[in-house]
């Protein structure tokens, strides 16, 4: 089991509830060496996992939307896993119901999204998959409070995401 200092946990949920979500997939991304693979999926709860594709959610489609986050590889770790579910199963059913949606469109087109493109080509595929535009509004829309609801989810059961040592 991954641990963290009760200590970290305390002073990051001081800052906010980014920073309390933070320290622990801070503590997963060392613990897989800083990049999830096939090799160590196995290192991390499905717990940890639904954590950790939370923040890459969160960062890619913050940064780039659903084009950029399934270009940059995350498309199969978010949409193959019960990520979706389990959100829903924390509370956060809006992120849910955005990622339910948005992997129709990913399943319907993954060779497509996922194909190694040039910058141009890149730039295209977000007038090409402009059906992500209405999810990423959504996403913009509900994140802060489902994040909330997750963060208080993860306070109300840290046994289940990390062991807090002393």
């Amino acid at each position: 089991m991954i641990q963290i200092a009760e200590r970290k946990i305390m002073e990051a949920a001081e800052k906010g509830m980014d920073e309390f979500l933070k320290v622990f997939t801070d503590a997963y991304l060392e613990t897989v060496g800083g990049d999830i693979t096939a090799e160590n999926m196995e290192k991390l709860n499905g717990y940890q996992h639904t954590l950790l594709a939370l923040r890459f959610f969160s960062e890619e489609v913050n940064q780039g939307g659903f084009v950029q986050l399934i270009q940059n590889g995350y498309g199969g770790y978010i949409f193959d896993n019960p990520v979706a579910k389990a959100l829903r199963q924390m509370g956060a059913g809006g992120l849910s119901k955005i990622l339910y949606k948005a992997k129709e469109i990913f399943d319907a087109h993954r060779a497509e999204l996922e194909r190694e493109t040039t910058e141009e080509a890149f730039a295209a595929m977000y007038v090409d998959f402009e059906q992500f535009d209405e999810l990423e509004e959504k996403f913009f829309y509900t994140e802060e409070e489902e994040t909330r609801i997750i963060a208080q989810y993860v306070d109300e059961n840290l046994e289940d995401f990390a062991e807090i040592v002393a």
